[in-house]
């Protein structure tokens, strides 16, 4: 997913998946919790906190300033590190079993996958210290991310407290959009683009028409068990089989589209190799991607990029276990500071201060205060440049400028209307298959990203992906995942 600089989101990619939020309202409890607040002589402990996004030259300065807001409140310290979009899942996945010091650790659906890590053993499991610690965060966050996100009953992390539905838009460069006085109101499915990024390819050579990384996934009507591997079910709740997404219609006309578009040049020939595309966001030099969105994120991108974005949309708004566990803080099994570090996630989750000073940076360097709700980012903000939607509770957030006084309100509404996925709640289990789930995901990185991109043609290579994948043990899988989903629906229905 391509980086939302300034709050932004991924997501998403990934990225994304990525999705943001902001503000300074009111009503949330200032308080920290109190057992290690720390006057007193007791030294301060460090906390080692990794998370997503591209690294920022100011993050220690920040970090800086951060940890002296947090040693008076909780007598902790911070230590921030941030590893690339592109690199998050890997690196991590090294790190952790390397047994690499680290408290606290950003997962989602598709970064370092919450629910097999969960199961995994790499996360701590947060019952007790939710309730003892984390009392403020059960109080402010919306109870649907808490109860979406327990894997077997338990929770693994802290979610936050953003838009609910995932609903994918297209998002136009607005300036190219007026320039070429091109029409997006009819623009909806995947073969819609069409004339759009002709125009722009015939018309502007140094642009790319559609901006895409390797996360890049066309959209179709299913909801996946495990973020964009090829297991899913159909989102209209027709049938609850599992199937491999290769093998659908819908996936092989999508890709047939990918690939003519990829052949006329409308999409960069690295794209399936590319971690992300910030920088085509930073220069203006593109005319659609698709994203993930929530409410007013047209004001959020706009003010990031500093031109005007717009979108329509690209799918329904539905919820899913992704969008649910788009944006989780675990706290590592291996943390040797387990209490503080919830005491610093209720803090985070629960304090307008630290929630901003960790998004935004440093009030008068990073940004200005225009009013009590509305913010103004300054040059220096390009130093400081973090993806919102990552950072815990989004809803503390200040405002930009143009954002309404009434936007978490109209979060809340945006959050009510969402419709809930056919399998919101069922987290596949792989322990059974866990050899061929490895060989499964060995597959998926060798044609995944080639397929999905249209940089090569499904016509000779998706038979290729779909019978290596067989070899690899994708029925096993899919059986599996079918007898798991057929009690999972008899329990509840």
């Amino acid at each position: 997913m391509s980086k939302l600089k300034k709050r932004a989101g991924l997501a998403l990619a990934a990225t994304t998946a990525l999705s943001v939020v902001l503000s300074g309202c009111g009503g949330n409890n200032n308080e920290a919790s109190g057992s290690g607040s720390g006057s007193g002589s007791e030294k301060p402990v460090e906390l080692i906190w990794y998370t997503i996004g591209t690294p920022q030259k100011d993050v220690d300065t920040v970090m800086a300033e951060v940890s002296k807001y947090t040693q008076e409140k909780i007598n902790a310290t911070i230590k921030m590190k941030m590893i690339d979009w592109g690199d998050y899942q890997q690196k991590m996945q090294v790190l952790v079993a390397s047994g690499e010091p680290m408290d606290i650790l950003f997962t989602s659906a598709g970064g370092f996958d919450y629910v097999q890590n969960a199961r995994k053993g790499a996360f701590l499991e947060l019952d007790e210290l939710l309730d003892k610690y984390g009392q403020g965060i059960k109080d402010t966050i919306d109870p649907g991310f808490l109860s979406g996100s327990k894997v077997d009953g338990h929770n693994y992390g802290i979610p936050a407290n953003k838009e609910l539905p995932q609903l994918e838009v297209w998002r136009f460069n607005k300036n190219l959009v007026d320039k070429y006085q091109l029409d997006t109101s009819g623009i909806r499915t995947l073969e819609s683009l069409e004339p759009l990024l002709k125009t722009i390819k015939e018309k502007e050579p140094e642009v790319t028409p559609f901006g895409m990384d390797k996360n890049f996934v066309p959209y179709v009507p299913y909801d996946y068990l495990v973020t964009n591997m090829p297991m899913a079910v159909k989102l209209d709740g027709s049938d609850m089989k599992v199937v491999n997404i290769l093998e659908t219609d819908e996936m092989k006309s999508a890709l047939e589209t990918m690939h003519k578009y990829y052949m006329a040049g409308y999409i960069a020939p690295e794209a399936a190799t590319t971690g992300s595309t910030s920088d085509l966001t930073t220069s203006g030099k593109w005319l659609l991607d698709r994203a993930q969105t929530q409410p007013l994120a047209e004001n959020l991108w706009s003010a990031s990029y500093g031109y005007p974005v717009t979108t329509t949309p690209a799918s329904d708004a539905i919820i899913t276990n992704t969008s649910v566990q788009g944006s989780i803080m675990a706290i590592s099994a291996n943390s040797e500071h387990p209490e503080k570090a919830m005491e610093f996630l209720n803090l985070l989750n629960t304090d307008p201060v630290l929630r901003n000073m960790v998004d935004s940076g440093i009030e008068g360097t990073h940004y200005e205060k225009i009013d009590d709700l509305h913010i103004k980012n300054l040059d220096a903000s390009q130093n400081y440049n973090m993806p919102s939607y990552s950072l815990g509770n989004n809803m503390l957030l200040y405002l930009n400028e143009g954002d309404p006084d009434d936007k978490w309100d109209q979060f809340k509404k945006f959050n009510a209307e969402g419709k809930a996925s056919p399998i919101l709640g069922f987290n596949f289990d792989s322990t059974k298959v866990a050899t061929e789930m490895t060989a499964v995901q060995n597959v998926k990185e060798q044609f995944w990203a080639s397929l999905m991109t249209g940089t090569v043609d499904p016509a000779t290579f998706l038979p290729k992906a779909i019978d290596e994948f067989k070899k690899a043990g994708m029925d096993k899988v899919i059986a599996e995942a079918q007898s798991q989903l057929d009690a999972w629906v008899a329990a509840n229905k």
